[in-house]
C-alpha cells in the first residue's frame, strides 16, 4: 500500500486485541529425559566423608554450591538410591549424577512461538509484538521468546547474530519491531538505527499534565543502587526523546496524558526513564511509575511502539508501519473518559517541530 503523492510504502497492522503470544508449556517428564547421566565410584580414600565434599572430587566441572542443590533435588545416587548432601560416601559405592539440561542449551532454539507478521520479504520481516512476549532470551526466559519464535519460522536467521533482531522492545511493550534475515540487511538496519535514520514513534500514557511538547536530553545508565533500573545518570549514554501530548484527562485519580513519543536514541528502558524524569510516569509501569498510583485495569506500561519508518536495505525504497493501539491501553484510556480518536497514529508524521 502506497501513500498519496509519496514513495513511501505503508503497512498497517491488523488491529490487536493485546493479547500475550502463548508459548508451547514446558514438559518437565521431557527436560528429565534430557538430562545427562554421569557415574563415578567413591575412591576408598574418600569413605566416611560427607558426599557434597566428594561429589566436587568426583565432578570438578561442576561448582560445589549446584552438586549440594543437585543432591538435595534427588538427582544424586549413591548404590541405586537418592543420597542426600549430609550421608557418608561408602568406598567403591556408584555414585550416579543426573546432570539436568542447561536452559541456556535451548535458548536459541526454534520453538513454535505465535508470531504477527505484518511484513516479510527476502531481507526483512516486521513483526507486531504482544504485551508480555520476551524478545531475547535471557536469566529467567530462556525459552518461548520472540527469537525462538524467529528461529522456528525463518530458519536461515540462525545464520544472523541475535537471529536478525535490530532493535528490542521490552517485555511489557507492545507494537513494531524489525528482524533482518541477512547479515547484509542487518548490517544496513543497524546502521540506520546509529544514523538515527530509522523512525520510531511510541503512544504511551503517563500520570501528570504535559501542556506543550518538549524533548528530553538526558544520559541514561544503570541504576546506582537498583542493577534491574536504569536511571539519568551523568555517566550515562546521550539519550533523546521528544514527547509530544495529544491530550489530557483530568480524572479523580489525577491528570494523564496521552503522549506520542518520538525516539531519537534507542537506549533501554529510554521512553519510561524519560517519562519519569519529566514527571510524567507511565500508567502500569512497574518499575519506574507513580507511586501510590491507584489500581487501574491495565496490567503492564502503558506503552505501544506505533509507527516504524525505514528504507529497504536493497530497494532503498522508505518503508512506514503502523500498528492499531494494543486493545489494552485503548481500554483503559476509555475507561479514564478519553475519546478514542486521540489513539490514532495514523497522521503521525516524522516531524514534530521539535529541533
Amino acid at each position: 500500500m502506497q501513500s498519496p503523492a509519496s514513495n513511501v510504502a505503508l503497512v498497517r497492522a491488523a488491529p490487536s486485541g493485546g493479547e500475550t503470544a502463548k508459548s508451547p508449556d514446558s514438559d518437565l517428564e521431557d527436560q528429565d529425559s534430557a538430562a545427562t547421566i554421569l557415574q563415578e565410584h567413591v575412591p576408598a580414600s574418600a569413605a566416611g566423608i560427607r558426599l557434597d565434599k566428594v561429589l566436587a572430587q568426583l565432578f570438578p566441572q561442576f561448582s560445589r554450591s549446584r552438586l549440594k542443590a543437585w543432591c538435595e533435588a534427588g538427582m544424586v545416587h549413591m548404590g541405586g538410591k537418592p543420597a542426600a548432601p549430609r550421608s557418608k560416601a561408602r568406598a567403591m559405592a556408584e555414585v550416579t549424577l543426573q546432570v539436568p539440561p542447561d536452559p541456556e542449551a535451548a535458548a536459541f532454539s526454534p520453538e513454535p512461538v505465535p508470531l504477527a507478521v505484518v511484513w516479510e520479504d527476502e531481507q526483512l520481516v516486521v513483526i507486531d509484538k504482544p504485551a508480555g512476549l520476551v524478545v531475547h532470551p535471557a536469566a529467567g526466559n530462556w525459552t518461548g521468546t520472540l527469537l525462538n519464535g524467529v528461529l522456528e519460522r525463518f530458519p536461515e536467521t540462525a545464520g544472523v547474530p541475535r537471529a536478525g533482531i535490530v532493535h528490542r522492545l521490552d517485555k511489557d511493550t507492545s507494537g513494531l519491531l524489525v528482524v533482518a534475515r541477512t547479515l547484509a540487511a542487518q548490517t544496513d538496519l543497524v546502521r540506520q538505527l546509529q544514523a538515527r535514520s530509522m523512525g520510531r514513534q511510541y503512544l504511551a500514557l503517563g500520570w501528570g499534565e504535559l501542556a506543550q511538547a518538549i524533548t528530553v536530553d538526558a544520559a541514561i545508565g544503570r541504576h546506582p543502587r537498583d542493577r534491574l533500573r536504569m536511571a539519568v545518570v551523568p555517566s550515562g549514554k546521550p539519550s533523546r526523546t521528544h514527547l509530544i501530548p495529544l491530550a489530557v484527562l483530568h480524572t479523580a485519580h489525577g491528570s494523564i496524558t496521552a503522549l506520542r513519543c518520538r525516539l531519537e536514541t534507542g537506549r533501554t528502558h529510554q521512553i519510561r526513564v524519560h517519562a519519569q524524569h519529566a514527571g510524567l510516569p507511565l500508567l502500569g509501569d512497574a518499575l519506574y511509575g507513580r507511586r501510590g498510583a491507584p489500581l487501574l485495569s491495565l496490567q503492564r506500561q502503558a506503552l505501544h511502539a506505533a509507527v516504524l519508518r525505514l528504507t529497504h536495505p536493497t530497494s532503498k525504497r522508505v518503508l512506514r508501519f503502523e500498528s492499531p493501539v494494543a486493545g489494552d491501553i485503548v481500554a483503559q484510556w476509555q475507561a479514564l473518559g478519553g475519546d478514542i480518536r486521540v489513539l490514532d497514529t495514523r497522521d503521525w508524521g516524522e516531524s514534530d517541530g521539535l529541533a
